[in-house]
C-alpha cells in the first residue's frame, strides 16, 4: 500500500529493528545519537516537545507497521524503544556519556521487565499498547537514572 516504506523506515527507526539480534537493544541504540542531537539545542522545551510529538506520531505509526508487518508488536518496530530512551533522559541537560549510559541500561532493564502497569499497557490494542510500555518504562528508568547519577 502507499506508505509501507516511509511507515518501514519509520517503524524500524530507519532500520535499527531490522537487526537480526535484540532489535530493541539496537533500536534503544539509535535513539542515543537523537538525545546527543536534542542536548546541542540547549532547549529543554524543545526537547520535551519533541518527544511527545515523536511519541504521539509513534502510536499510528507502530499501528501501521503492525498491519505491515503481520504481528502485534513485531520484532522491527522499535520506533517506541527511541521514545522510551528519550522519556529517560529527560531532564539531564547537555549530553554526558555516563548519564547516557546510565539511562541506556535502566532503560533496556525496565523495557525488558515490564514492571506494572507496563506488562498491562502492552496488552493494549495497536500502536497504544506498543508505545504506551515504553512510555512507562522510560519513566521508571528516567527516575532511576536521576538517583544512580546522584549516587556516582
Amino acid at each position: 500500500m502507499k506508505g509501507d516504506s516511509i511507515t518501514k523506515i519509520l517503524a524500524t527507526f530507519f532500520g535499527a529493528g531490522y537487526s537480526p539480534i535484540i532489535p530493541g537493544t539496537v533500536g534503544t541504540l539509535f535513539g542515543v545519537p537523537v538525545y546527543y542531537a536534542l542536548t546541542l539545542t540547549d532547549s529543554k522545551a524543545f526537547y520535551i516537545v519533541f518527544t511527545i510529538a515523536l511519541a504521539l506520531v509513534s502510536i499510528p505509526i507502530s499501528s501501521r507497521a503492525e498491519k505491515i508487518f503481520g504481528k502485534k508488536d513485531a520484532r522491527p518496530i522499535v520506533i517506541d524503544e527511541a521514545v522510551g530512551y528519550l522519556i529517560t533522559m529527560l531532564f539531564f541537560g547537555k549530553f554526558n556519556l555516563t548519564t547516557a549510559i546510565v539511562g541506556f541500561l535502566a532503560f533496556r532493564f525496565f523495557d525488558i521487565v515490564k514492571i506494572p502497569p507496563a506488562n498491562i499497557v502492552q496488552k493494549l490494542e495497536g500502536g497504544t499498547g506498543v508505545v504506551l510500555d515504553d512510555i512507562i518504562a522510560g519513566i521508571y528508568a528516567c527516575i532511576t537514572t536521576h538517583i544512580v547519577i546522584s549516587i556516582i
